[in-house]
């Protein structure tokens, strides 16, 4: 959304929208482009889609889609991969565990679809250097102009307006702080109707002072919140989790990247890892886990209570931790990737002419 805007701002190509089953964000009112439904039983914009693909002289994308690998792009394309976090903390791409378990043929398929990436976008050497490894891409398609949706937490205007939108919502908020609990989806687990933490136990505790919010898998189906009305608050139907942050005292997760955005923000975080060997062993780490993330790891609901309760936080953790993973997201990131894109695309043509 943040690029959109930018492009809309800079150029005046039109822009059009593919959009996936799993893209739950509304575009709205595109000015210059339109917004498709990249599904196949919608047969015209699957059509439409199919030809802008093959058409467009620039392609962004934000995760990995296996079509790549047989998509014709005309010559000379510029495929753009945003990723959809500044950080990693589990291994992806060709350094996930799983790739030695998948076909040679699969394997080729992923390797062809990284092949297309002409540029990826990081906000670090440290991502610089994942990405390099995981797609396998040269040092010279990395673009280190910054993540992109990072530009939301240097705007004070914008972040205070989400604030402002969500306190409404949630009226609580203005007197209790709030814990967030966004967990990493896990596949094997989506149909259990239950969650880690004691919710019970936390009530106990922390409701005097706190309420929990809970940004939990869509697949995750349960009447729990029902019994805790006045300390849970189901908000996983917010897709854009950057602007829970902004509300956020406190963070829990535990593999996601969250952490990689909110660092931005310079607030506590717990890691409930309570499953981190099983984890380790079918994910895999980029790096040693208990080194990289900028918090104290907890196995139960004991420990995490201790370490709220006690205040037990290293913010200094968490303020050298953005800045590694955020070292080129300084609040311009969108302005200086369109920019940065369409001077490369300016010196293309002049040497193209010459």
């Amino acid at each position: 959304m943040f690029t959109l805007k930018e492009l809309e701002k800079q150029v005046d190509d039109p822009v059009v929208i593919l959009k996936t089953s799993q893209c739950k964000i509304d575009f709205g009112h595109i000015p210059n482009g339109k917004e498709l439904s990249f599904k196949g039983f919608y047969l015209s914009d699957w059509i439409q889609s199919i030809y802008h693909l093959a058409t467009s002289d620039k392609i962004f994308i934000d995760n990995y889609y296996g079509f790549l690998a047989v998509t014709d792009f005309k010559p000379n394309v510029q495929c753009i991969q945003l990723w959809h976090a500044a950080g990693a903390i589990k291994q992806f791409g060709l350094k996930d565990p799983s790739v030695e378990r998948r076909s040679s043929r699969a394997y080729e398929r992923f390797v062809k679809v990284y092949h297309r990436f002409t540029h990826v976008v990081v906000g670090s050497e440290k991502m610089a250097n994942i990405f390099r490894e995981s797609f396998g891409v040269s040092n010279n398609a990395i673009m280190r102009t910054g993540i992109p949706r990072t530009d939301f937490f240097h705007d004070i205007t914008k972040m205070r307006e989400v604030e402002q939108e969500l306190k409404s919502r949630f009226p609580i908020i203005n007197r209790k702080k709030v814990i967030l609990y966004a967990p990493t989806y896990r596949d094997n687990k989506l149909n259990e109707a239950k969650i880690a933490l004691d919710i019970q136990r936390l009530e106990e505790q922390l409701s005097d002072q706190y309420v929990l919010f809970l940004k939990l898998h869509p697949a995750i189906k349960s009447d729990f919140y029902n019994a805790y009305s006045n300390f849970v608050y189901d908000v996983s139907d917010i897709t854009d989790v950057n602007e829970l942050l902004v509300i956020t005292d406190i963070l829990i997760t535990d593999y996601s990247s969250i952490p990689f955005e909110f660092s931005l923000l310079e607030r506590p975080m717990i890691f409930f890892a309570y499953d981190l060997d099983e984890y380790k062993k079918d994910r895999g780490f980029c790096e040693d886990y208990k080194r990289l993330i900028p918090g104290p790891i907890v196995n139960n609901t004991d420990e995490l209570l201790q370490i709220i309760c006690n205040n037990n936080f290293d913010l200094k953790q968490i303020k050298d931790f953005a800045q590694r993973w955020n070292q080129y997201s300084i609040g311009n990131s969108c302005k200086s990737l369109v920019s940065s894109l369409y001077t490369e695309e300016k010196q293309y043509k002049a040497v193209d002419q010459s």
